[in-house]
């Protein structure tokens, strides 16, 4: 899988934004409204990528949050820390190498914990849920951004069909890596629980209120839950 990723880094945001017509972009803003910022909170973006969430974030706070992107894979993060110096926000959104499964942060640290697109690629999803939730700050959020499959006909059958038979050829064309990650793009999704499944994997993490909300006729769904206990208090207020 890391493999996999390092291959497609250089090709990963380009194909992000071609495959989805470019919809990722609102999406990952719908995301940050639904769980918006406060200043002076700590934000920590788990399967960072290229830091696309991560800089969402920024935006949102004017710059007024301090965000850490982690990740597995060497190549996505060199790419997302020379995006954050391009954009002079190095100081303010930083990015290290990580498993999603032993984050390496204190417990209860962060107000915000979220992920776009990557949940559904670690080994196991209670443990990468279950990761999340123990680092976040108790009466923080927990957020997840993920494909999920469409329910509404003729939507459906159309959208199946670019999903498993476009999406995969015009993914290997421009990537050319050796393994075939946008073939296990499709697999992947299908696999991932979606819904209330996914909803009720949150609640046993130790997560309350959780609510999720379908995007672009459900071709991905936002997740939010809290964590249990008395909101924190935004540092440097």
């Amino acid at each position: 899988m890391r493999r996999m990723f390092g291959e497609i880094a250089s090709r990963y945001d380009f194909l992000n934004h071609l495959l989805s017509l470019n919809i990722d972009r609102y999406w990952r803003r719908r995301t940050v409204r639904l769980a918006p910022p406060k200043p002076g909170t700590e934000i920590l973006d788990v399967c960072t990528g290229t830091g696309d969430l991560a800089f969402a974030y920024h935006r949102a706070a004017d710059g007024r949050v301090r965000i850490i992107g982690a990740d597995f894979t060497h190549e996505m993060l060199t790419l997302a820390r020379q995006k954050a110096e391009r954009r002079g926000v190095a100081n303010a959104v930083s990015f290290l190498e990580a498993d999603a499964q032993h984050l390496p942060f204190e417990s209860g640290r962060f107000d915000i914990v979220c992920v776009a697109f990557g949940l559904r690629n670690v080994a196991s999803t209670d443990a990468g849920l279950a990761e999340m939730a123990r680092v976040c700050a108790p009466g923080g959020r927990v957020v997840v951004l993920e494909f999920s499959s469409p329910t509404w006909q003729p939507f459906k059958t159309i959208y199946g069909w670019y999903f498993r038979s476009v999406l995969p050829r015009i993914g290997q064309f421009f990537a050319r890596n050796r393994e075939s990650a946008y073939s296990y793009l499709p697999e992947s999704v299908g696999e991932f629980p979606q819904g209330e499944e996914l909803a009720e994997k949150m609640r046993k993490a130790g997560l309350i209120d959780v609510t999720f909300r379908g995007l672009t006729l459900g071709v991905a769904t936002i997740y939010v839950g809290r964590k249990s206990g008395q909101g924190t208090v935004a540092r440097g207020q």
